[in-house]
């Protein structure tokens, strides 16, 4: 059996020929932004929009009336409280009054809620992405994927320049989910589908 062994591993050795060094990767990339606090929200106002996103603008003590208005922009009037699925993290402050706060259903359960309510861990401007983490105030995945409307709480502090930045915030083993504009997608004559792996309207509040 050692005989039988050695000659397989010999013979692999042979097709893999001499092993190259390890190979060093530059990091040598931008790793912080440089730009003002508020010209990074504008960019990210920017890429949120072209990517055909809705952004309202409030202060710290206006998010519950936006949030309200951001479920008008999305539902439109007169949609109902209890069709409104909230994570468990989200302040209270910010929740419409009669919304349903996430209790760990079935997942299967959610698509019945017309709309989701989370904050974010993070939002990177460059590339007009919100990082949820799976965390309390983001939400387990479900809960931004299934409803067809996701509202989504991003206060000033929360927004950096690009994915380096973002990436040192983040858990490397947190059940990250990356969000860039609502969910689309094109068949082989570019036809454009929207809710097709996700939320078919995305709505950000964007705290000054």
């Amino acid at each position: 059996m050692t005989g039988a062994r050695e000659e397989v591993l010999g013979r692999i050795r042979t097709a893999l020929g001499e092993r190259r060094p390890d190979v060093v990767v530059p990091r040598d990339y931008r790793t912080t932004d440089e730009r003002s606090a508020e010209q990074l929200r504008e960019v990210l106002v920017d890429r949120l929009e072209d990517y055909k996103a809705s952004v309202l603008h409030c202060g710290p003590d206006e998010v519950g009336a936006t949030v309200a208005a951001a479920l008008d922009t999305g539902l439109g009037p007169g949609w109902d409280p209890a069709s409104v699925v909230v994570a468990p993290g989200v302040p209270a402050a910010w929740r419409p009054d009669g919304a349903t706060e996430d209790d760990g259903r079935p997942a299967v359960e959610l698509a019945a809620f017309a709309a989701t309510l989370t904050g974010v861990a993070v939002a990177i401007a460059e590339t007009g992405t919100l990082v949820l983490d799976g965390g309390p105030v983001s939400g387990r995945r479900a809960v931004s994927l299934l409803p067809d409307c996701l509202v989504c709480v991003v206060e000033a502090g929360q927004v950096v320049g690009g994915v380096p930045e973002a990436l040192r915030r983040l858990d490397p083993n947190a059940p990250l989910t990356m969000v860039s504009g609502p969910s689309a997608t094109s068949d082989i004559e570019l036809e454009r589908v929207e809710g097709v792996h996700g939320p078919r309207t995305l709505v950000v509040v964007l705290v000054a």
